[in-house]
């Protein structure tokens, strides 16, 4: 694992490659940035898996994996390039599932309505629901948070459990910063209310992503050839770490304006050190983007 201030500014993944079986990769800021998919990175993968590398995609989408997949395939991110997906919607959807017959609230846009396809759950208004399950914000380009305070002021008076299916706070689509479910997680738990993240960087993710790799290697994955890639250093980076895994950091995400990068500059890694010596979670290496 790399200490404080030491992880190596790297140009591509071929030099270390040879030392993992897995890679547990991020998608959106990785692989694509919801409106077009990344070359080079699609091309690390393929080359990754040539060699004998297993790659399990690890998204926040809050969408099961299968529903993500003909996204992936429009923005050009190719099935060559990886085994398997896991997302937070698989994991909300076992939540989901774990309360068969209660009713949700449900806060996010329609397209994330497939979380509840083939289940008994019942939707309705906020003041009846049983729990509510936040996928996103309902239009995402024009709310904020703040549009959700009352929302949140009336679920803490009921005293609601929220299921956040997708804890990122932003992601980038485009060159555009674009809120989270996480966020709004983020601000109904500091009102003291009991949220249950699915994803990263949450455990649970990570679990059942090493166990599809070791199905489909057919033998047990020793957590050392293990590396998760992705953008993002509160949940890509610290899920990995903190799970006990290597990460590789993409500079070139929702990091970039920090790190220099997202004029399409190069990334310095003077800068790079520096901005990393001011995180408390440290990866094993960073990269500009990901490439071979």
């Amino acid at each position: 694992m790399a200490t404080q201030n030491t992880a190596p500014v790297i140009s591509g993944i071929e030099a270390l490659a040879d030392n993992y079986d897995v890679f547990l990769c991020d998608v959106w800021g990785v692989l694509h940035n919801g409106v077009h998919s990344f070359a080079p990175a699609v091309d690390a993968l393929v080359r990754f898996r040539k060699k004998g590398g297993t790659v399990v995609l690890v998204s926040n989408a809050p969408r099961p994996g299968r529903y993500v997949l003909p996204q992936l395939e429009q923005l050009g991110v190719t099935k060559d390039a990886f085994d398997a997906i896991m997302t937070s919607g698989d994991i909300s959807r076992e939540a989901v599932e774990e309360r068969s017959g209660q009713t949700v609230y449900h806060i996010g846009p329609e397209r994330d309505l497939s979380l509840y396809n083939d289940t008994d759950t019942i939707q309705a208004p906020l003041e009846e629901a049983d729990y509510i399950v936040c996928t996103g914000l309902f239009n995402d380009e024009t709310e904020t948070v703040e549009n959700y305070r009352e929302t949140l002021d009336v679920a803490r008076r009921r005293n609601l459990w929220m299921l956040c299916a997708n804890p990122d706070l932003v992601v980038d689509r485009g060159n555009k910063l674009i809120v989270c479910a996480g966020s709004i997680a983020a601000a109904y738990e500091s009102m003291g209310a009991d949220v249950y993240w699915a994803g990263k960087p949450h455990r649970p993710i990570y679990e059942k992503a090493i166990n599809r790799a070791a199905d489909i290697l057919e033998h047990p994955v020793e957590k050392k050839r293990v590396m998760a890639i992705g953008d993002a250093i509160r949940t890509d980076i610290a899920g990995a770490v903190n799970f006990g895994i290597d990460a590789l950091m993409v500079a070139r995400g929702i990091h970039g304006h920090e790190l220099g990068v997202d004029a399409g500059d190069a990334l310095i890694p003077e800068r790079a050190i520096e901005w990393l010596s001011k995180q408390a979670i440290q990866p094993t290496a960073i990269i500009d983007y990901l490439s071979w």
